[in-house]
């Protein structure tokens, strides 16, 4: 068998997943291009995400319904949203639900008045990572010890109707709410749902194998 013939076997689905992608992206699915490490260990420098643009607003030509509402974020959840205050794309997590109070006292959260669970999987001189669960959601978050702890604590905020406040799992290293303010509903273009595959900036681009069609949810 050629090695164009074992290359695409390997790879069939991900070609396929491509090529659909590029016809579907603009109705149902997009893709988002991670180019930060604000999501680390979750989402990488170089990960290609698959967004769910219907899992909060569905808008499609049908004859008798123009706009079906298909829920609403929940926290825990990956979003992407066009920030008009950072002027930018930007994905990052769901912590607080318009009417929540949210604090945050040396890293660990407080979602209306009650502190998150939190457990560690590892700590070293350099970095801590742990274990964070948010309604039932348990993702990884990275704390990266020699960074600027500026944005370790916030007292008590109140977050408004029709907005989110959100934060990267790479807790020093992200511009969040933490410095743009609460995520206006209007400005969430979807549900980040799936990794589809991943190139290592590091390794001249070459793709990540263990990364491919990963779910975000499911560690």
């Amino acid at each position: 068998m050629s090695k164009l013939k074992i290359f695409w076997k390997n790879n069939r689905q991900l070609f396929i997943f491509i090529i659909l992608m590029s016809v579907f992206r603009s109705a149902v699915a997009d893709w988002y291009t991670v180019p930060t490490g604000s999501m680390q260990p979750t989402i990488k420098e170089g990960d290609r995400i698959v967004v769910n643009k219907m899992a909060y607003d569905l808008r499609v030509p049908f004859t008798q319904i123009s706009l079906v509402e298909t829920g609403e974020p929940e926290r825990g959840e990956i979003i992407v949203f066009e920030s008009e205050a950072a002027q930018n794309r930007l994905i990052k997590r769901v912590i607080g639900l318009p009417g929540d109070t949210i604090s945050l006292s040396n890293e660990v959260l407080f979602v209306n008045g009650t502190k998150l669970n939190y457990s560690v999987i590892s700590d070293d001189e350099q970095e801590l990572f742990i274990e964070e669960t948010i309604s039932g959601l348990t993702h990884k978050v990275r704390i990266e010890k020699n960074a600027d702890n500026r944005l370790s604590n916030f007292n008590t905020l109140t977050v408004p109707e029709n907005h989110y406040l959100v934060m990267g799992d790479n807790r020093r290293n992200s511009a969040d709410s933490r410095v743009y303010g609460f995520v206006p509903r209007n400005e969430l273009k979807g549900k980040a749902i799936k990794i589809a595959f991943s190139l290592n900036y590091d390794n001249h681009y070459i793709p990540r194998e263990n990364r491919f069609f990963t779910d975000l949810y499911v560690d």
